[in-house]
């Protein structure tokens, strides 16, 4: 496991367009920073909405998948699933024009690694390289260039499009082959998950023993049992500030996914478990497309 430099970029030149897939939360994270590094930045989303907030931050935006395969020599993927990553690299694929250069996709999305490693078996290097880096942080981190790239697969492929790395993750490891990236982000997140579940359930308890919040988090921090997550999540809590930054449906798909692998490995995740059934709470009461600090509501919800 190496830390990858930061030094003068090869491959993708700064001022090129860089093609971004899925303009939601992580894809206009990306954005932001390709365009902060002088990157220009073309967009497809299925959503009209999400294409035209890319526009607004400066972004241009492109009518389908085709022309983005025209225009782009590197493009991002940040879709939701494995699924939409697959089907994504099959059409980028059929629409690569045939005397053009390859193109070159990197993925910032949550996937299921197994899969990814398939999927870079079977794609011709020749005319489309993948390159798996799975983003540890949440939008917000990505946006402020705080979070940390998991790379996997071909190391040659990644330092082609260094520029690129570089701009949405200053800090990254490279793990070995593809899948890698994505299997460290599944455990990562397990424990980010299970690790919001203990803040919120800390901060519940110590409010109905009769301790104010704020002051309560600021000792925590100060304790044994602090983490990242009382930083990035705590105030969000106690304000009841939901503004997604990280959805409770992804986590859903990350937590449903880490359990789908941990039954092919014949390994149980007690703790994991516990987690996705908060979260299907969160679900069930219509809580989808908040942020994921909202797990503390269906914490209260379950008194006695």
């Amino acid at each position: 496991m190496t830390t990858s430099p930061v030094g003068d970029s090869v491959g993708t030149s700064i001022g090129a367009s860089v093609g971004i897939v899925g303009c939601g939360l992580m894809g206009s994270a990306c954005a932001r920073r390709l365009l902060a590094a002088g990157h220009s930045v073309i967009g497809y989303d299925i959503d009209p909405a999400k294409s035209a907030a890319l526009s607004a931050i400066g972004g241009r935006t492109a009518a389908s998948l085709d022309e983005l395969a025209r225009t782009c020599s590197t493009l991002v993927l940040a879709v939701f699933n494995t699924e939409q990553a697959e089907t994504t690299c099959d059409a980028l694929l059929a629409a690569i024009p045939a005397d053009a250069p390859a193109l070159t996709a990197i993925c910032v999305s949550t996937c299921d690694p197994d899969r990814i490693s398939a999927l870079v078996k079977r794609l011709p290097a020749q005319r489309l390289r993948f390159v798996e880096m799975p983003v540890s942080g949440t939008s917000d981190q990505t946006a402020r260039g705080d979070a940390l790239g998991l790379v996997g697969g071909d190391p040659a492929a990644a330092e082609a499009v260094r520029s690129v790395l570089d701009a949405i993750c200053p800090r990254r490891h490279h793990l070995g082959v593809a899948g890698n990236g994505g299997r460290a982000k599944l455990a990562i997140n397990l424990i980010l998950g299970i690790n919001r579940a203990a803040l919120a359930e800390g901060l519940v308890f110590a409010e109905r023993m009769g301790l104010p919040l704020t002051p309560f988090l600021a000792v925590a921090r100060d304790s044994a049992a602090y983490s990242q997550i009382m930083d990035i999540k705590g105030d969000k809590m106690i304000a009841g500030d939901f503004t997604p930054h990280g959805k409770i449906a992804q986590t859903l798909k990350d937590f449903s996914l880490m359990l789908e692998l941990a039954q092919r490995l014949q390994q149980q995740l007690p703790l994991a478990n516990t987690y996705t059934d908060i979260v299907n709470g969160c679900m069930k009461a219509g809580e989808a497309e908040l942020d994921n600090a909202a797990v503390i509501r269906e914490i209260r919800r379950r008194s006695i």
